[in-house]
């Protein structure tokens, strides 16, 4: 299937299918029960998702929406499951592929973990030109969305592009 830019693939708290991101990006959004949202994933090209139900069903955490056109696969979840009852062997490959998730993970917590502002942006920036080039980072995220992700309210990030502008 084909999703568009802004469309949704599944809503937080629904249970349903597994999803293969053939190509594209998405994100997946937090909502908390006072309505607010906040950014906690981006889904890239060859992830199966939700993670945290590759092994066992499991309601969706958050809401998946496209950043970008994408083209994904629907796994219906009763055939993902028994497959792997049928297939033991395939479970190694899902460790695999949480174990890439892991080092992703593990990228954007040195990310976070930067102290200086403008080193956190220029890493993300760097880290999202790996897969969206020749697009920017502002192309796909909102200044919003990028604070969340890294950390800084808006203001900042703000500031830091209009000074990343000005070199």
């Amino acid at each position: 299937m084909i999703l568009h830019k802004g469309e949704t693939l599944f809503l937080q708290g629904d249970s349903g299918p597994l999803f293969h991101l053939r190509s594209g990006l998405l994100k997946i959004v937090r909502i908390h029960p006072d309505g607010s949202q906040i950014l906690v994933n981006i889904i890239v090209p060859d992830e199966i998702i939700p993670h945290h139900s590759l092994i066992s069903p499991n309601p969706y955490f958050g809401t998946a929406t496209a950043l970008v056109t994408c083209e994904v696969d629907m796994i219906p979840a009763a055939a993902w499951y028994r497959e792997l009852e049928q297939h033991p062997d395939r479970y190694r490959s899902i460790a695999l592929q949480l174990q890439d998730k892991l080092r992703m993970m593990q990228q954007r917590i040195d990310q976070l973990t930067s102290i200086a502002p403008a080193d956190k942006l220029r890493k993300l920036q760097a880290w999202f030109e790996h897969y969206i080039s020749p697009a920017v980072l502002t192309d796909v995220l909102t200044q919003d969305e990028i604070g969340q992700f890294i950390g800084m309210r808006r203001e900042t990030i703000n500031r830091l592009l209009r000074a990343q502008k000005e070199c």
